[in-house]
């Protein structure tokens, strides 16, 4: 089981959104001492601050807050009595800080590494984005590659779409025709796509489009683009194709909304040191 710390640095190298819940503040007796911590994501939990209802409850609203507050960072206090209501008769109280983190960086989710896919890797690693990069061939994926990008060896690499986070941004340039339209596919049945781009000629486009409206894909097709890239950056050499590419990835984290409030140790403390004095 993944500690709070290390789920954290797995949400962040993701971009995957979460609440990282902490016990800030202890009077009597409680299951945990001020410090413990946990982490909550929409799916998942790691760590504890000591189980039982507290425990449920705390997961429960800092779930809420991932979906009522989607993408916002903010900070915040709550205390729980633990009695009878709570089913724990250890009598004391707990403050619980309330930290949670929207997606920080925008999900990229590159198929395929051939000449575009090595070329456009180091470019992605250097934008705020969470890059992960897929492929069938294992030999294809290097051993080494830049900081904050994600290798996945995927036999079948239209299962990996099952994975990808919502608002994800899919890149698909595999050596495949047959697998680019498998993986278009199924990036648009899932239908939560910021972009899916596929790499080719017009012809490829035009062969495409016909195909996946056929499949009952119409509603979709607005996130669909092929050939992927910015037309007014020309060019057929790997690195003119990836510098289109990160091209239209910069416009897209950059319409994101930025967040209104972020957490910081300080703030966190600020925070806590403020509800102090207003019990007073």
């Amino acid at each position: 089981m993944k500690t709070w710390l290390q789920a954290q640095w797995q949400c962040e190298e993701q971009g995957q959104a979460y609440v990282l819940i902490s016990i800030c503040e202890v009077q009597g007796s409680s299951p945990r001492n001020t410090g413990a911590k946990m982490l909550v994501t929409l799916e998942d939990q790691f760590d504890t601050i000591g189980g039982g209802h507290l425990e449920y409850k705390a997961i429960k609203y800092g779930r809420q807050l991932l979906l009522d507050k989607p993408n916002q960072q903010t900070t915040e206090l709550q205390q729980y009595a633990l009695g009878a209501n709570l089913g724990q008769c250890c009598g004391g109280q707990v403050t619980l800080l309330y930290e949670q983190m929207g997606v920080s960086k925008m999900p990229v989710v590159v198929f395929g590494a051939g000449h575009v896919g090595r070329a456009l890797m180091p470019i992605l690693a250097s934008l705020p984005v969470a890059v992960t990069w897929v492929d069938s061939r294992y030999d294809m994926l290097p051993k080494q590659v830049p900081a904050g990008v994600r290798c996945v060896h995927e036999e079948h690499p239209v299962d990996a779409i099952a994975d990808c986070l919502p608002g994800s941004c899919y890149l698909i340039m595999t050596h495949h025709h047959g697998m680019d339209l498998q993986l278009a596919e199924a990036a648009l049945q899932r239908g939560d796509g910021r972009y899916i781009g596929v790499i080719g000629s017009r012809t490829k486009a035009a062969r495409f489009r016909h195909r996946l409206l056929a499949k009952g894909l119409a509603e979709s097709m607005e996130t669909f683009h092929c050939p992927m890239g910015e037309a007014s950056i020309q060019g057929k050499l790997p690195m003119e194709v990836a510098l289109s590419v990160a091209a239209t990835i910069i416009k897209l984290y950059q319409k994101l909304p930025h967040a209104e409030v972020i957490p910081t140790p300080e703030l966190a403390t600020e925070t806590v040191l403020q509800a102090r004095k207003e019990k007073v």
